[in-house]
Order: C-alpha cells, then sequence, then structure tokens
C-alpha cells in the first residue's frame, strides 16, 4: 500500500472517538503544487484512464479486451451527469433509460439488451458499482458526481463478473480522499426550449486525517423544473429533485492493509414518466390526441409523481501478501432501494390507463478474491461470490377513470409478485506470458442459482384492491421455484507487436439467468409467469490495440451466437399491454467497432469512433409477428435494440490566454441508427443525432473554471421505448403508443472552483 501524506502538525490534535469531522480535513493545508496540475480539456482527453476490467488496477490499453473508458477529468470536461450522457457517442453501445419507471436502466452493447421495466428481469449489461454487481435495473440512471472512472466493457464478461452481462459491463468506480487534501464545489444551470430550468449544486471535501485515516465526502442536489410543458394544462411535467450524500472512510492500519467504506443515500422526487401519444405501429393514431413522433409534444391529464429512495454500503478491504506478491480482496455489498409512484401510461389528456406501483429491494453480496503473480510469468486471479436479493413489487392498472367523469377508475387490476434469489459462484483467471510477446488468457467461472416467486396475476384481481408491498394481501394464483447452474469459459492470446501495440483474439461465453415474470396480464391460461430458461452467448473476438506519440487508436470484430434468447413480448392487450417473457430464438450478431484519439497539433485533439452491427435471427422458436405461424416472416423481422450503425466524431481544443488561463472548447457529433424497440417491430427507437458543444475557461492558478454547455443542440427526440397500445379499450377508442420522452436541446452555465 502506498502510505498517504497527511496534514501538517497543527491538524493534527488527539480526535475523540467517531468524531471524524469535516473540520478536521479542512485544517489540511493544500499543498504547493495543486496549481501546477494541467489545466484544459486537452490534457483531459489524452490522459491515461486505469481501469479496473479485470479486477486489478492497468492501463485501459493494456486490456485485451474491447473497452470505453473515462477518468475523472474527462468526464468533467464532457459535462457527463449521467450514463444516458454517453448513449449515442460510443460505438455499438446505447445506455438508454427505458423511461416506464424514471431512472430504469435499459442498455444494449452489441445488440444485446432488454425492452422491459419489470422488477426481477436481468439485464444483458451488468451495472457494478464501486465492485458490487447490482441486480435490479431500477434507480441506475439519475445524476451521479465526483466518479474516478466508467468503464464500458464490450462482449461477455462472465468469468470475472458473473452472470447477467452478455452483452457487456458498465463500471462505476466512484471517488476515494486522495493522498492531500482536496476540495471542490460546483453550480450549474441549463434550460431547454421548453419547460423550466434545471440547476446543480456539487461538492466534494477530503484528505489525509492523520497518519491511517483518510476521508471524503461528497454531495450532490439537483431542482429540475420541468422540460416539456403540458398541452393539457399549459403547466412545465418532468419536474424532479434529487439528493445524494456520499461518506467515504479509508483506514490504512498497517502498510499491507487498507479498508475503505463507503456509504451512499439518495433521494429522487417528482414527477412521474412523461410519455407521448403517436401512430403506432399498426397505424392506429392516439385518441384525441396523436403527435409527430419526431416533436416534443405531450398532453397528458395524469402527470403522476416518483419517489425514491436507495441506501447502498460497500466495504472493502485489501490486505497484500507475500505469496506471489500479490492482494487479497474482499467486497461486502449491501443495497436496498424502495420507489412508489404513478405513472400516465394512455399518454391522453383523458383518464384511461393510469398505474400506480410500489417497488421493495434488498440485496447483499460478498467476493472474496486473491490476485497474484508467480515467477514473472503468470498472474492468477481466483474468487468465491456469493449473493441474494428480495424483489416485492406491486401494481396497479386503473382504467376507464372516464367513463365516471374522472371520480374514479372504470376498472382496477392488481397484482405483482415477491421474487428471492440466492446465488453462488467459483471463478480463476490467468494470464501466461508464453514468452516476451505471447501471452495465453484462460479462465472459467461456475454459478448457480436458485430462485423463489411467488405471482399475483392481474387479470385475476379484477375490482379487488390489494397491495403485496404495503398490506401483503394479495391471493397468489402462481408460485413456483427453480435453479440454474452455468459454465462461462475464456480462453485467448495476446501478442505484443511492440511497448505501445497489442493484437488479440479471444472466446468466451456468457449466461443470461432464467427467472419469473411478475408482471402477468395476459387473461390466456397458458401464460403461465415461468419459469423462462437462461440465455447462452458465445463470443469469438479479434482487436487491435494501440498507443502512439500523438495518440491512441483500437478496433475488433466479433462474432457472437446467442442460443434461448430471452426476450419481453410486447403486445396490445385488453387490459393496456401484455407483457410475455419467452425464450424467442437463436441468433447470430456480428460487427466491427474502431475508435480512436488523435493530437492533431500540441492543442487540438480530435476523437472519432464507428460501430457497426449486423443481427439477425438463425432460429425463430415463438410467433414473434403474431400472425398464428412460426416461420419465415418471424425470421425476417429486425432483433430489438440492434442499431446497424453508430459513429462519433469530434474535436478539443485549448486556447492558452497568458496570465488570463487557458480557454477549453469542443464540439462532437454522433449518430446512431433507428432500431426496433419490440419484437414485431411495430414499436421503434428513433435514428439519433447527437450534437454536443462547450467552452471552459480555466483560470491561470487553475481553481475557478467557468463553462458554458450545450447538449442535443439539435433537440432530436428520443423516447425510452415505444410500448404499442391497443385501438380500444373496453370499446372507448385509444390507439397511438406509450413513448417516455427523453430531455432534448439543454444549455447551460457552470462555476467549478477547486482548491
Amino acid at each position: 500500500m502506498t502510505k498517504r501524506h497527511h496534514c501538517l502538525p497543527f491538524a493534527r490534535k488527539p480526535l475523540a472517538a467517531g468524531s471524524v469531522a469535516l473540520a478536521a480535513l479542512i485544517a489540511c493545508v493544500p499543498p504547493a503544487h495543486a496549481q501546477d496540475a494541467p489545466q484544459g480539456g486537452v490534457a483531459a482527453i489524452l490522459d491515461e484512464v486505469v481501469v479496473t476490467a479485470r479486477k486489478r488496477e492497468e492501463s485501459s490499453q493494456d486490456v485485451p479486451m474491447a473497452i470505453s473508458a473515462l477518468g475523472s477529468d474527462q468526464i468533467e470536461a464532457l459535462k457527463i451527469r449521467d450514463l444516458t450522457n454517453l448513449s449515442v457517442r460510443l460505438p455499438n453501445v446505447a445506455l438508454d433509460d427505458v423511461g416506464t419507471a424514471p431512472g430504469t436502466a435499459n442498455f444494449s452493447i452489441r445488440g444485446l439488451g432488454i425492452n422491459s421495466s419489470i422488477p426481477g428481469i436481468d439485464p444483458t449489461v451488468g451495472v457494478v458499482i464501486d465492485g458490487v454487481y447490482v441486480g435490479l435495473n431500477n434507480g441506475l440512471v439519475f445524476d451521479t458526481f465526483d466518479l474516478q472512472s466508467v468503464e464500458v466493457l464490450r462482449g461477455p464478461q462472465g468469468t470475472l463478473f458473473g452472470r447477467n452481462v452478455t452483452g457487456g459491463a458498465v463500471l462505476l468506480n466512484t471517488k476515494k480522499p486522495g493522498d492531500t487534501f482536496e476540495f471542490s464545489a460546483r453550480a450549474a444551470i441549463d434550460q431547454g426550449p421548453d419547460g423550466g430550468p434545471s440547476k446543480y449544486l456539487m461538492a466534494s471535501v477530503g484528505g489525509p486525517v492523520n497518519d491511517w485515516l483518510a476521508a471524503r465526502l461528497t454531495a450532490y442536489y439537483n431542482d429540475d423544473d420541468g422540460f416539456l410543458e403540458n398541452r393539457f394544462d399549459g403547466k412545465d411535467v418532468g419536474k424532479i429533485e434529487q439528493k445524494m450524500i456520499r461518506p467515504v472512510v479509508v483506514i490504512t492500519p498497517a502498510e499491507q492493509i487498507e479498508l475503505t467504506l463507503r456509504y451512499e443515500h439518495s433521494e429522487n422526487e417528482g414527477d412521474g414518466v412523461i410519455g407521448q401519444s403517436h401512430t403506432n405501429g399498426s397505424g392506429v393514431p392516439g385518441f384525441p390526441v396523436n403527435f409527430d413522433r419526431d416533436e416534443f409534444d405531450v398532453s397528458i391529464d395524469e402527470p403522476g409523481f416518483q419517489d425514491a429512495e436507495t441506501d447502498a454500503f460497500t466495504a472493502q478491504l485489501d490486505w497484500d501478501v507475500a505469496f506471489g506478491d500479490g492482494t487479497v480482496t474482499n467486497i461486502f455489498g449491501w443495497r436496498e432501494y424502495a420507489a412508489d409512484g404513478v405513472g400516465d401510461i394512455d399518454s391522453q389528456p383523458r383518464w384511461m390507463f393510469h398505474a400506480p406501483s410500489w417497488l421493495e429491494y434488498e440485496q447483499t453480496s460478498n467476493e472474496l478474491r486473491y490476485n497474484g503473480r508467480f515467477r514473472d510469468q503468470l498472474n492468477v486471479t481466483a474468487g468465491l461470490f456469493l449473493f441474494e436479493s428480495e424483489i416485492d413489487y406491486h401494481e396497479r392498472r386503473e382504467l376507464l377513470g372516464v367513463a365516471t367523469g374522472g371520480v374514479r377508475p372504470g376498472a382496477t387490476f392488481d397484482g405483482g409478485g415477491e421474487l428471492d434469489t440466492e446465488s453462488w459462484a467459483v471463478f480463476t483467471s490467468i494470464d501466461y506470458d508464453l514468452d516476451e510477446r505471447w501471452t495465453l488468457n484462460a479462465g472459467v467461472r461456475y454459478s448457480e442459482e436458485d430462485k423463489d416467486t411467488k405471482v399475483a396475476s392481474l387479470s385475476k384481481n379484477i375490482n379487488r384492491p390489494c397491495n403485496i408491498v404495503e398490506d401483503g394481501n394479495c391471493p397468489y394464483d402462481f408460485e413456483d421455484e427453480d435453479s440454474w447452474d452455468s459454465l462461462s469459459p475464456k480462453l485467448g492470446v495476446t501478442y505484443d507487436l511492440s511497448d505501445d501495440a497489442l493484437l488479440y483474439a479471444q472466446w468466451s461465453q456468457g449466461t443470461r439467468s432464467g427467472g419469473y415474470n411478475m408482471r402477468n396480464t395476459s387473461f390466456n391460461p397458458a401464460d403461465l409467469p415461468g419459469p423462462f430458461d437462461q440465455e447462452t452467448v458465445d463470443s469469438v473476438e479479434i482487436g487491435y490495440k494501440s498507443t502512439f506519440g500523438r495518440g491512441k487508436l483500437n478496433a475488433a470484430v466479433f462474432y457472437n451466437t446467442i442460443d434461448d434468447m430471452q426476450r419481453e413480448i410486447n403486445l396490445p392487450g385488453p387490459i393496456g399491454v401484455i407483457q410475455l417473457v419467452r425464450n424467442t430464438a437463436e441468433a447470430t450478431i456480428k460487427g466491427i467497432e474502431i475508435d480512436g484519439t488523435f493530437a492533431l497539433t500540441d492543442n487540438l485533439v480530435a476523437i472519432a469512433s464507428i460501430g457497426v452491427t449486423d443481427a439477425g435471427y438463425d432460429k425463430v422458436l415463438y410467433d414473434l409477428n403474431g400472425d398464428g405461424v412460426i416461420g419465415g416472416a418471424d425470421k425476417d423481422l429486425d432483433l430489438p435494440r440492434a442499431a446497424e450503425l453508430t459513429w462519433t466524431v469530434g474535436l478539443n481544443h485549448d486556447l492558452p490566454l497568458g496570465e488570463w488561463g487557458t480557454m477549453s472548447s469542443r464540439v462532437s457529433y454522433a449518430f446512431r441508427d433507428e432500431s426496433a424497440y419490440t419484437d414485431n417491430n411495430l414499436g421503434i427507437l428513433n435514428e439519433q443525432e447527437r450534437v454536443d458543444a462547450g467552452v471552459d475557461f480555466h483560470s491561470a492558478g487553475g481553481h475557478w473554471v467557468f463553462s458554458l454547455y450545450g447538449r442535443n443542440l439539435l433537440n432530436e427526440v428520443l423516447h425510452g421505448n415505444d410500448t404499442q397500445l391497443p385501438a380500444t379499450i373496453s370499446g372507448v377508442p385509444l390507439g397511438g403508443t406509450f413513448a417516455p420522452m427523453s430531455k432534448g436541446r439543454r444549455v447551460g452555465l457552470e462555476v467549478t472552483y477547486n482548491l
């Protein structure tokens, strides 16, 4: 372990037990060299990013896999506030919010993604926060601050990260206290063409308290007055208030032992989802309003609400040992999430389909692993992983309030369920240097998972209100348990062309968990909530990475085959929408990715990337288009969430202003093809053209940064999903879609102070 610098003697007074206080940190004197740090966006873009993709710290350019990584300086330079800011700028990557329940991740990488907000439906892209896998998609896309890095790993990552990472993984690493005192404060405001402003306040403070203790405190606040005008009443909708606090404590009782304790509490309150109704894929317009899917128009009578709270605790122990000059790491994680809200699913100015929901989630996990190197040739990582979670979910469909004059729903349907998961795994990964240039990469993970569920079908609780979460009084009509096991192997080879370039080839396999559907809305007795089987992905990837004096260039080609593809079949139904989870097909997805960073001059850097995906069905096991026949018409459909082309170009420039400081400017253009949203291809996601730009003035002392920034300057419409609504509900016209809106153009000002 690196021994931390500490405060000057006057700050090292005895502390009462438990009083690790902010005052003790502020007493530290900032080092004289703090003002000599690199300034400007060019320095940030060219910075080397340290990643943990192989569960050890190393340069992203040394890792033989496709990675898009951003360090803290790059995150700040690009003004990235949440993962959706990266949604359209990474090759073959879509980091979207599904929109049905605000803040719900609906990520897709290399054409592998989900189209679901049902709790308990496992992702294809896993999210790992500070080494802890998060087993719930809800509550992941809200704004973040004070991150050390974001790593997007493309392709199956099952050997080291387990199940539910068949498409890839997103690793978020929060900042720890540094070796010297640090303080940063930031205020920002931005505004779109409609709605009100969004205001931000953020601050972090941290550093060493004494020789063995360091601490950091991060706080974040956002007050968004709404980003759209509701044509129903002229009021702004999309309001949200977000609060987050994150204390981090690092204890170093001995030079070889470090204990990092993290706690995070966040609260999010605001309007419910804001949906648009436009002509659906069957050609049926919404009634009584129907809008252009390329415009920011909505009219809803129920703005709804959301109220979500998250608590998370992580304890990481790192112990350097003599055996293999290695490190033993134990990461314990606990996470609790609770949310309730109401959404206007009909997306109309009259009460046809409103949906209250309640969700409670808790998970605990523990990973014990070892990493070491033997005889300067063999690098070994091995470990044991334990995970368990509990989900309690309830939703109510309140239909046809229009029939009662809006006094109460004409009919209610209640349902949901409980889902308990227990999982364990053992894994090992090795890198063996055959000689100075060739390295063998191999690994394997064995996992077992048990799921136990109770489901109350909405179709069986008609006008009989109950609540699983609040009262526990819903009658369950389906109870079951099942188990799955899987083996996730990996075999590859790396060839070092030089100290700065490598070639690699690898084959790997990943598995997405089987499970149950807690949102059973079908009236067909044959449509049971499960179990559906696990999905398996075999991937072959060949790649090239190089770093040169003026930048870097990476490329990869991949070939994925998917067996027992697990999909949510999204269909219009008598109570709004039917969502069935089935193993639907076997498919092949292949493609190419190229990305590079190039210093054109000492002060001008260009970034560019391109991703091409070719996805198609090999064999169809389910009637995807609903024509009553499983055949060629189903096989000819496009795979959902598999955009054929993504590409980005951008420029970053620094202009030295002498004793005034540095002015950094940036502009980028990103493109993503239109893609199918539903398996029958009636629902689609719009083509995206995104232009972002900004100018930052860095003061000469390095303390102040004044910024003007713009996102989505072309004001492109992106829907979180494109759910198809029925032409009528009980004979009353509806049609159209439920298509939740994402923010359009935002222009903002930001001021940052760094001590």
